[in-house]
């Protein structure tokens, strides 16, 4: 087996891509938003008013570095925090009117970046790829 056949290697040559093609249409589109940020903004807009722990939990990010994406969100006024009723020690994040505008706008941006990371892929295999990762990520929560 070589390189170009391990699976590993595989995932971390897309997940290049991925990055790439996000933040360069995000960019020439004039906004500065990380697929990570957009992926909270997405946990946000589901699930308004949860803490940084479940926004970590929700888009499967380390709970000791969500702090640092809500922390960028919050300065570009996207989202607020403020201390939970229940738990004083926990940050309820929401997204600002601002954010929701945001986000909302970033949609039909954020589909075009899918359909251009899938370009390459016929058709036909689409639904099959997507179901095979499914697959392995669900795989993969069982065992964590």
């Amino acid at each position: 087996m070589t390189i170009k056949d391990m699976p590993g290697h595989l995932i971390r040559r897309l997940q290049q891509h991925s990055t790439l093609v996000f933040t360069t249409r995000m960019r020439e589109a004039g906004h500065d938003i990380t697929s990570v940020q957009f992926a909270a903004m997405d946990a946000l807009t589901s699930q308004p008013g949860i803490d940084q722990a479940t926004v970590a939990a929700l888009i499967a990010y380390d709970r000791a570095t969500i702090g640092g994406v809500i922390d960028r969100l919050e300065s570009k006024g996207l989202v607020e925090r403020t201390v939970s009723e229940q738990d004083r020690r926990a940050r309820v994040v929401r997204l600002t009117d601002r954010g929701r505008q945001l986000y909302t706008q970033l949609l039909p941006l954020v589909d075009a970046v899918q359909e251009e990371i899938l370009a390459p892929l016929p058709n036909a295999n689409r639904d099959n790829f997507i179901e095979t990762m499914q697959l392995l990520i669900a795989g993969i929560e069982r065992h964590d």
